[in-house]
């Protein structure tokens, strides 16, 4: 197997943080999840890829990032392909709660591919905490912030991101369609959406199809098939007795993340969560 990958040093000179604001991000774990990676494999791949922090946070070039959001994976490629007519898009768009509602009220698939990103970017930005939810419809219904500060994407950010999404792989898929796109030598992060802790979650609601405990079922499953393929597999998840069960066959340790546990944005704390390995994982309990 191949050592680890070579690290893109425009990325490395000045380390990038995610464009993009995202509930359950992995910002706060960055310490541990780089401590879990295996120390080598051919490429880094990311499933369920969001925001991307722990992408970011490496830069390494020729990864795969896959996730089912087309409104994210459209943002990813316009990032790419066309990074100062996505700026320019941005800067047209004024952030008040009036704008805010009439922007999110435009049906993307009627606008052109930069604009499209522009408003994915822009609701972001400027919605509360960073939900990305959608109705049934597939309709995004997260509530305006507040928030009048209308500096949504860094220019030097976005042209550096540019150049290092220009090594990589974007796909937008389901996650069994992504994983069995790996290869042997592959080492893969998965990110998915909680099984909540307790009842009903807003998380669940990223595309138009619930992301429900049915799905946690076949990620599981497809999970175990990785280490006979030869790709090593890392995931992180509540730190719940379903989830637990679940992954029962591989390396599990408990982490503690800081996160938004209430509502209203201002309950924040201290949780746990599991991070799960098939290959051995010596972390013992981490604090993050």
């Amino acid at each position: 197997m191949d050592a680890q990958p070579e690290l893109f040093q425009d990325v490395m000179a000045r380390p990038m943080r995610p464009l993009l604001k995202w509930a359950g991000g992995k910002t706060q774990l960055l310490g541990a999840l780089r401590r879990a990676m295996p120390t080598e494999f051919s490429r880094y791949a990311e499933i369920f890829c969001g925001g991307g922090a722990l992408f970011w946070s490496l830069g390494l070039p020729g990864s795969f990032l896959a996730d089912s959001n087309p409104e994210l994976i459209n943002f990813y490629e316009i990032v790419r392909d066309a990074p100062t007519e996505l700026l320019s898009a941005v800067r047209e768009l004024s952030v008040t709660k009036t704008d805010y509602y009439r922007i999110r009220g435009l049906d993307p698939i009627k606008l052109s591919d930069v604009d499209r990103a522009a408003r994915f970017v822009y609701l972001n930005k400027t919605c509360f905490n960073g939900l990305y939810r959608v109705n049934r419809k597939g309709q995004f219904n997260t509530p305006y912030s507040g928030r009048t500060d209308s500096r949504v994407l860094d220019e030097s950010d976005v042209q550096t991101a540019s150049r290092l999404l220009q090594q990589c792989t974007l796909t937008c898929a389901d996650f069994t369609e992504s994983l069995a796109s790996l290869r042997e030598g592959d080492f893969v992060y998965l990110d998915p959406p909680y099984l909540p802790i307790g009842g009903y979650s807003d998380f669940r609601r990223y595309t138009k199809d619930f992301f429900n405990e049915e799905h946690h079922i076949r990620l599981a499953a497809e999970f175990s098939k990785l280490r006979g393929r030869g790709v090593k597999a890392l995931l992180s998840n509540s730190a719940t007795h379903r989830i637990r069960c679940l992954y029962k066959a591989h390396y599990c340790v408990t982490v503690m993340a800081s996160r938004q546990i209430s509502c209203n944005g201002d309950g924040r704390g201290r949780i746990p969560e599991l991070m799960v390995a098939n290959y051995p994982l010596e972390l013992g309990n981490v604090v993050s």
